[in-house]
């Protein structure tokens, strides 16, 4: 089940950074006051009263060559409603109505997604008179909240959790294999998936943003179902520009978060780009299985190093993504297009891959032997055993004597040695160090 997608929208300047940053608990975007410093979509996984969901703080998107910022906020409002399943949408109280928020009002009164009004900037008591000139807006009861010191978050938070009820929720077959075909447009997202299918149930064009719905098709190949989410990046005609083309990712992340393996697709002219490093990121931490698929791949011209070459540079680019299968296809020319699903299903097999307690401990014992671990401080480390907890991603429980002297290069020590016996190719690992005295054992 993906988990609900929250858009905070609102004109610049209203505090939408600063709230993002306090439901977060950490700086994860800029905060300047004056408007227009987030020039970039921010995304983060948040938790109220055990639900999980996902924040977007869209900040301010201003459309170049275009001067009328009442003109911008009303797409961002509309890209928003789109995309999320809940919007907040936040005024300032100490400013009051203006005409670009009686706009974005007007936009959200009509659509079916809960919208949850939020008036910032009342800090005192006394402000709180302030927020009954919200009404007007027709969007319900205002909750009052002072972003900068988290006054009244939790009633906030209350709010949008409340909304999940009305969020239809996407249950998946558990027997098939979910791919989410993920980059950014025009790289060949629904070509590719054509040529998987063998017919065109995709519409393609060589116009960057053709497909504006995710689309999920399933399919069979040799007895195995997989269901495949098309979710090239959307873009408006008559409205093509930078900015709204980011709205793309809202899509990508909740493919992801409904994926058990990504296809990322890079062009092979053009190489990894900013945003394909954002998404690959989030399927990463999400612990799915990936696999980069360089596609136009017969545009290049090639001799025997262009595959070390072009592998060495996405390695790069891409580095915490070094345990991904890398393919080169040519989804016009149909090259390498079979092998796609076999890698699927053999990622997803690495996922699921389950080891046994005594041959982890086999393991610790040679690399303990081969590598020792370090002292720190003359307090020896001592590894007393590892167990796995879990799958897809596996997650490997490793006791110690003490967490703090395990230090990461030792974890990442002994995440390699996994990787050199079983495998585990295209799946991350989880490590978790936990502490135990030696005579629990």
């Amino acid at each position: 089940m993906s988990k609900p997608i929250v858009a905070i929208v609102g004109r610049p300047n209203v505090g939408k950074s600063t709230l993002f940053n306090q439901i977060g608990k950490k700086r994860v975007s800029i905060v300047e006051d004056f408007p227009g410093v987030t020039r970039d979509r921010i995304y983060m996984d948040a938790e109220w009263l055990n639900h999980q969901f996902t924040m977007i703080d869209t900040g301010g998107i201003e459309l170049e060559g275009q001067d009328s910022l009442l003109a911008s906020m009303r797409i961002q409002a509309e890209l928003a409603i789109e995309e999320a399943d809940v919007i907040v949408f936040l005024t300032d109280g100490r400013a009051g109505i203006t005409n670009t928020d009686d706009e974005i009002a007007r936009i959200l009164r009509n659509t079916r997604k809960p919208v949850i009004l939020a008036v910032n900037k009342i800090d005192t008591p006394k402000q709180e008179m302030d927020v009954y000139e919200f009404y007007n807006l027709g969007l319900g009861d205002p909750t009052p909240i002072g972003a900068s010191n988290a006054l009244n978050l939790g009633d906030l938070l209350d709010r949008v959790v409340e909304s999940f009820k009305d969020v239809e929720a996407i249950e998946e077959d558990p027997d098939e294999i979910h791919i989410a075909v993920i980059g950014r447009p025009n790289v060949g997202k629904s070509s590719l998936v054509n040529a998987m299918l063998g017919q065109d149930r995709v519409i393609v064009s060589n116009i960057p943003g053709t497909t504006r719905d995710a689309i999920d098709t399933h399919f069979t190949k040799d007895n195995i179902k997989y269901t495949l989410i098309d979710t090239a990046g959307m873009r408006r005609k008559a409205r093509i520009d930078e900015p709204i083309e980011r709205y793309s990712v809202i899509r990508s992340l909740r493919a992801v978060d409904r994926s058990d393996v990504v296809l990322m697709v890079i062009s092979a002219p053009d190489g990894v780009t900013e945003q394909d490093k954002k998404i690959a990121g989030y399927a990463h931490e999400s612990g799915k299985g990936c696999i980069i698929v360089v596609n136009k791949w017969d545009l290049i011209e090639k001799d025997s190093k262009t595959p070390l070459k072009f592998t060495d540079d996405i390695r790069d680019e891409l580095g915490f993504l070094q345990y991904a299968p890398i393919i080169y296809i040519s989804a016009l020319t149909k090259q390498r297009i079979h092998r796609v699903p076999e890698l699927v299903k053999y990622v997803a097999e690495q996922q699921n891959m389950r080891i046994k307690t005594s041959v982890l401990n086999e393991l610790i014992r040679d690399a303990l032997s081969v590598n020792p671990p370090p002292s720190h401080k003359g307090k020896p480390l001592k590894i007393y055993f590892m167990t796995q907890a879990d799958v897809h991603p596996p997650k490997f429980i490793i006791f110690v004597n003490d967490p703090e002297l395990m230090h990461f290069s030792y974890v990442r020590f002994i995440e390699n040695k996994l990787r050199e016996s079983f495998g585990f190719e295209g799946t991350p690992l989880r490590l978790i160090v936990k502490g135990r005295k030696e005579d629990d054992e």
